[in-house]
């Protein structure tokens, strides 16, 4: 039997992966992270969400120490989300370590169910500049869990190469593009469905949905090719 973890925050991209995935595994489990986030309302929508998708198991890890340790826009209620890049030339809605921490512990309950691939949302073709969400990040933290466990893990990233208008494609091709739209929550200003329109995470998702909505077949087309395995 095919076992898979989804790393889920109940934003577009991992609720992608979320119904990519239950139509790929035999059994799929759903985790989310809490930890510290300025909008506790994800953990709610991450809650609902697995309740209508019909995800049987759904764990919620308290991991505040995060929270406190990383100082983040979206860590902390009295820094604004800018749009403006800091000194180090990330957003300043880059939580540091979030990925290192959420992978390593989707690892280890992925030790613990037998699953066979950790599933994560990260992009790197229309990602905010983090560095967690590169393509070169994940394999090689794949490969020192893998060695640290002396277990295989698959960390598998579905939407690695995809952009948003994509994203939406994919989401549509497995039945659920309403469900991404209007009950996932991926606005910076805690907004569930189409959010503020104003944040960064808004505008991104705003333009991939009116490309798609647009010009439908030709990002189909595009998703198919991107899909297709490997000869």
């Amino acid at each position: 039997m095919s076992i898979a973890v989804v790393v889920f925050s109940g934003g577009q991209d991992s609720t992608t992966c979320l119904v990519q995935a239950l139509q790929t595994y035999d059994e799929v489990h759903a985790i989310t992270f809490d930890y510290g986030q300025r909008h506790v309302a994800e953990i709610e929508v991450a809650k609902a969400l697995t309740e209508r998708l019909g995800v049987k198991a759904h764990k919620v890890m308290d991991v505040s120490l995060l929270g406190e340790l990383a100082l983040s826009s979206l860590t902390r209620d009295d820094i604004p989300v800018s749009r403006e890049l800091q000194d180090n030339g990330l957003p300043n809605t880059f939580v540091p370590g979030r990925n290192i921490l959420f992978l390593t512990l989707a690892a280890i309950y992925a030790y613990q169910v037998g699953a066979e691939a950790v599933i994560t949302g990260v992009c790197e073709t229309d990602f905010s500049g983090y560095p967690d969400c590169r393509d070169e990040f994940v394999k090689a933290l794949n490969r020192a869990v893998v060695l640290g466990m002396e277990r295989p893990v698959r960390f598998e990233t579905p939407l690695m190469w995809l952009d948003k208008a994509e994203t939406w494609a994919l989401a549509d091709r497995c039945g659920h593009l309403e469900t991404v739209r209007h009950h996932t929550l991926t606005c910076y200003n805690g907004i569930q469905g189409d959010g503020c329109g104003e944040c960064p995470a808004c505008l991104l998702r705003a333009r991939g949905l009116q490309e798609y909505l647009e010009q439908g077949e030709a990002v189909r087309a595009r998703l198919a090719v991107k899909l297709a395995p490997a000869s």
